[in-house]
């Protein structure tokens, strides 16, 4: 079953009118692009806009002198993987377009922050003659499909990365607006028939009602968050041998403050499927979310709360009928940590990989710590292949030995060091961008989540942890970019200022943590963390970490007290 239209009397949000009107999704981009006069595009278009992977902001630290507008676009590298030209060729036009910054994104994707609309379409042209796409980068279709990027993990890595291409072309919306408005320079012809009745085979002419996350993790590592898509699959391995899937459904991160129909939730294990039927049962599951999601509350829209309401033996069967195969039961898997390896590596094919921390994603040149011109300059003398981690790092891989000196020197000489001189917890943290430029930022994140960290780690070390590592995420709204619901501490910005604090996640990330505290100052959050990990110091069993403490603790507290 495909939705096509939308009846004018189901009381579909705004959305769903607009995707119905205009199918093929170009609305009059085209138009407002060839307008010089006009600096942003209208409502309709913003909406538009985000299913070619870029969304419209203005600088909110300059609102007070009038809107500046300015325009995010994201890239599509399944499983983060690109090569050595096309990450030069993002660098330049980060450069030439944006704020000289490249972000890492928490999906394996890069950001370009503060284009202007008259670069707008020479950025994406330009990504595109470098063999890079931003379609599908946003809107209400499969996002950017995630695997594991990390090459001395397993000798399959490779194999699921390849899977992870085949299926993101497979989930691609069909539109040819794409490519008409940013490649030709052109406007759809709406007159055309083709285009005018346009219904996408897969997605059918409204789409989905919300975004559709998708990734593959390799047990024990779980660098995805896997439980955090709305479809995960697992690998199921003997040895060298890609044995299926376990097929995961109903996982997703955001929420809205105040709103009890809202939650974060980890995805469900449905069960076990062999390597050929991999695009099938995974167009099956979106289907499901095409056809069953709440297209009359996009706060209400995800998939993961089709799963809450409707269980998991109710999707199994769907998934089998729409798929034709039966599942089988899920078979064993263990996660034991999330994360990145960071510094040099061997790689199962013999070569080496470098993994190099990138605070909160953000590439960039700043008091003396020359990243961006660092990785450049290596990146086109040794032409290593790139790849962007979900923890928001960068891995330079298949690097010969005798390379090695010499991309160490290079990043060196940038002020960079290969061996990562930072403590664990910094490590292990995330944030998104927020402030100024997302809209949706209820408090900062990225622009302050480097002096919290020195702070937390003062405490540790003035607490005899110097070593410890926590993972501590922040995210400036409860969107949850940065997955902090499945950190040890996470940190939701509430109000200008103002945070929830979050505590219990576990190391292998599929455990979501719980509110501990509505609304604390910035100012008082060590003192909020002192009293804690104080207790956590006296109280913990031998190996113990945080989130496990909190969780074996501080749950178990709050449960007694909690009201009838």
């Amino acid at each position: 079953m495909i939705a096509t239209a939308v009846s004018p009397a189901s009381k579909v949000t705004r959305n769903e009118g607009l995707k119905s009107s205009h199918p093929a999704l170009g609305g009059t981009i085209a138009q407002t692009l060839a307008n010089p006069e006009l600096d942003h595009f209208t409502e309709d278009d913003y909406e538009f806009l985000k299913f070619h992977g870029v969304y419209q902001q203005d600088d909110r630290d300059k609102r007070k002198a009038g809107r500046q507008w300015i325009f995010m676009v994201r890239t599509k590298f399944p499983g983060g993987v690109l090569g050595a030209k096309q990450y030069a060729a993002c660098d330049d036009l980060a450069s030439r377009y944006g704020n000289n910054t490249l972000r890492i994104t928490t999906r394996q994707d890069f950001q370009f922050h503060g284009i202007i609309k008259s670069g707008l379409r020479q950025t994406i042209k330009g990504l595109n003659d470098a063999l890079v796409t931003t379609i599908a980068a946003c809107g209400d279709v499969e996002r950017n499909v995630m695997a594991p990027p990390t090459p001395a993990t397993s000798s399959l890595v490779d194999h699921v990365l390849e899977q992870a291409r085949e299926l993101s072309d497979a989930l691609n919306p069909a539109t040819r607006a794409y490519h008409k408005i940013w490649i030709e320079g052109q406007e759809l012809n709406l007159n055309d028939d083709t285009n005018k009745d346009f219904v996408d085979p897969l997605y059918g002419r409204v789409y989905l009602p919300r975004k559709f996350k998708t990734a593959f993790a390799i047990p024990p590592l779980n660098d995805i968050d896997i439980f955090t898509n709305d479809l995960g699959f697992i690998v199921i391995a003997e040895g060298e041998k890609l044995l299926g899937y376990n097929l995961l459904a109903g996982g997703g991160m955001g929420m809205s403050h105040g709103n009890a129909q809202t939650f974060p939730r980890l995805a469900d294990v449905i069960g076990f499927l062999a390597p050929e039927h991999l695009e099938t049962a995974a167009k099956a599951v979106l289907g499901i979310h095409r056809d069953f999601g709440d297209r009359t509350n996009r706060k209400h829209a995800r998939l993961k709360y089709v799963l809450a309401e409707r269980g998991v033996d109710w999707c199994r069967a769907e998934v089998e009928e729409r798929a034709g195969l039966k599942l089988e039961p899920p078979r064993p898997f263990k996660f034991t940590r999330q994360g990145d390896l960071l510094g040099w590596h061997r790689q199962t094919n013999g070569n080496y990989f470098l993994g190099l921390f990138v605070e909160n994603g953000r590439i960039k040149d700043a008091n003396g710590y020359r990243l961006k011109t660092g990785l450049r300059k290596v990146i086109e003398q040794f032409q290593p292949e790139v790849r962007l981690t979900p923890s928001q790092n960068i891995l330079l891989v298949n690097v010969r030995a005798e390379q090695r000196d010499g991309i160490a020197g290079g990043l060196s000489e940038q002020g960079v060091s290969v061996g990562n001189p930072f403590t664990p917890t910094r490590l292990a943290s995330m944030a998104c961008p927020a402030l100024p430029t997302c809209g949706l930022s209820l408090a900062e994140s990225e622009r302050i989540m480097p002096d919290l960290l020195t702070r937390i780690e003062q405490l540790l070390a003035e607490l005899g942890l110097p070593d410890q590592e926590i993972v501590v995420r922040m995210t400036g709204c409860p969107n949850g970019c940065a997955r902090p619901y499945v950190a040890e501490i996470g940190f939701v910005g509430k109000s200008p200022g103002k945070y929830q604090i979050y505590l219990g996640g576990n190391e292998a990330s599929t455990r979501l943590n719980r509110l501990y505290k509505e609304s604390v100052k910035m100012e008082d959050i060590i003192n909020e963390l002192r009293p804690l990990l104080i207790r956590y110091l006296r109280e913990r069993i031998p190996g113990e970490r945080f989130g496990d403490w909190c969780a074996r603790a501080l749950w178990k507290e709050q449960a007694a007290v909690a009201p009838n």
